[in-house]
């Protein structure tokens, strides 16, 4: 199983580089974000990952669950990115749920977590 281009699609957004910034983009892997990271950002993570089997050959595709989050330090902000977030996975994978909204209360940030399904296609080696 290989993890879908996240990161690569997020990046190749305009919208998204004019939130989280371009060089590079404030998007990061394994749902967090390095202590000290300037804001607005993006965190993101495979909640579950499952190979569509068949019996004659290998997985040809995999559909996996990801959990993307929004960062912003106002909730008009953490809107617009979760939106955009959206609009732009949604080319390539389906939105099935927010899972979460809310400020936390340690940092104060805005957060809203996405989840997508995504059905991909390793690229074949």
């Amino acid at each position: 199983m290989m993890l879908p281009p996240v990161f690569a699609t997020l990046k190749a957004s305009a919208e998204i580089k004019a939130i989280v910034g371009s060089n590079p983009p404030r998007i990061y892997r394994h749902g967090a974000a390095p202590q000290y990271t300037d804001k607005p950002y993006i965190s993101w993570l495979l909640v579950s990952g499952t190979p569509e089997n068949n019996l004659s050959d290998r997985p040809p595709t995999d559909r996996q669950q990801i959990q993307i989050d929004a960062w912003h330090q106002t909730d008009s902000g953490v809107e617009v990115l979760a939106r955009t977030i959206r609009d732009v996975i949604e080319d390539v994978a389906i939105c099935t749920q927010v899972i979460l909204d809310e400020q936390e209360t340690e940092t104060k940030l805005f957060r809203i977590a996405l989840q997508f399904d995504w059905f991909y296609r390793p690229p074949q080696a």
